[in-house]
């Protein structure tokens, strides 16, 4: 058996999302599978050393997941050949300076959106490792989900017809702190920590509309702070200087349409935290993030407005669920393999930092667009 093993530098991991899906759910999880089997007689093993500045939660963190190397001190792995993969997930205004350090040092780097706080430091990320011959990516997790996969294969099949518009809506119900705790943390409402809904999901709704349903070529954003103030993890309140909810419309290439609310201040009706409804002309779907419902042309009833008397079509009922035809990995751990592979075997990965940047200038234009009240173009970048 040939075993590759790859050392990761893991910086920023005791946050909530680098400790559960980067950590525990992905490079965990490939650890106690036996890596990443290439072949019956080659695998790729991660070798983790977890990287932060509090000791006491790093150790504690080691503990749970079983990794048994740690330390503060960052300049002290960046010198080390044996770890060949810089990933960080850092809040994003500490990003750009640690990945620089991390090319300079001639690191592969993979790290969390968004990859930069202005198009321009995202995009320089990109060019910095293209130069060094440094293989790139970005987290991208939401292409891998059961629900946004059966989609995909939908596509294929040709279910659609032509798509006409997509449909997003996403979150829930973020608890301001005054008695029940919040359950995100408090930097997200604050724009000079880099907070806010916007510059958070349009990162995500840029890949997505790019890899299913066409690049965006433009976009008009509304966002709001509904909730003026909040409660932080001390039990201070503070002002919300951060959207809290952003409502979007954007034009893709092919005459499609697509709308997508993001909030942090709307309670749930509907399947799940994240619902996409595709319309076409031979059949319409909606995927959460693991089920997909669909009604094609010959089960769409024929409704007529009359308000005057109790709705008489049960409209949930003209729809069937994509039944489980594959196995669905965890979306993030499906990325990870995906990229081991790249370094390992250079096996094609196009979710690099360029696709980061593209995030991050989609968020740029959303903000203009609230700010100026009105529609922007996307440039190629």
């Amino acid at each position: 058996m040939t075993t590759h093993t790859i050392g990761i530098i893991m910086n920023g991991v005791t946050g909530r999302m680098g400790t559960n899906q980067h950590l525990l759910r992905s490079i965990k999880a490939i650890i106690e599978q036996g890596g990443v089997k290439i072949s019956s007689d080659e695998v790729i093993m991660p070798d983790p050393i977890l990287v932060g500045r509090n000791e006491a939660k790093l150790q504690a963190l080691c503990k749970q997941s079983g990794v048994q190397k740690y330390t503060t001190d960052l300049e002290s792995v960046m010198s080390d050949s044996h770890y060949q993969i810089y990933f960080d997930a850092q809040v994003t205004g500490r990003r750009a300076a640690a990945v620089k350090k991390a090319i300079e040092a001639g690191k592969h780097i993979y790290c969390e959106k968004p990859t930069g706080t202005t198009t321009e430091e995202a995009l320089e990320l990109y060019d910095l490792a293209t130069k060094a011959g440094l293989k790139n990516g970005v987290v991208q997790d939401k292409l891998w989900l059961p629900g946004l996969v059966k989609l995909k294969r939908l596509m294929e099949a040709g279910f659609f017809g032509k798509i006409l518009s997509v449909r997003g809506e996403f979150g829930y119900w973020v608890f301001e702190g005054t008695s029940i705790p919040a359950q995100r943390p408090s930097w997200n409402y604050r724009k000079e920590d880099d907070g806010g809904i916007i510059v958070d999901m349009l990162c995500h709704w840029r890949y997505v509309l790019d890899n299913l349903f066409g690049k965006v070529k433009a976009v008009s954003c509304l966002g709001a702070t509904h909730i003026p103030e909040r409660v932080d993890e001390n039990g201070n309140t503070y002002k919300c200087t951060a959207d809290d909810a952003c409502y979007a419309t954007f034009e893709l290439e092919g005459d499609v349409v697509a709308h997508f609310n993001s909030s942090w201040t709307v309670r749930v009706r509907r399947d799940d935290l994240l619902t996409l409804q595709v319309d076409g002309t031979h059949g319409s779907a909606v995927a959460g993030l693991r089920d997909c419902y669909v009604q094609h042309y010959g089960n769409t009833p024929k409704p007529v407005w009359n308000p005057d008397i109790p709705q008489p079509i049960p409209f949930f009922d003209g729809w069937s669920k994509v039944p489980e035809q594959e196995i669905y990995d965890n979306a993030f751990k499906a990325q990870w393999e995906l990229f081991l592979k790249h370094i390992v075997k250079d096996e094609p990965f196009p979710w690099d930092l360029k696709a980061g940047a593209r995030g991050v200038q989609l968020a740029e234009k959303g903000l203009e667009s609230w700010e100026k009240r009105q529609w922007v173009d996307v440039q190629e970048l």
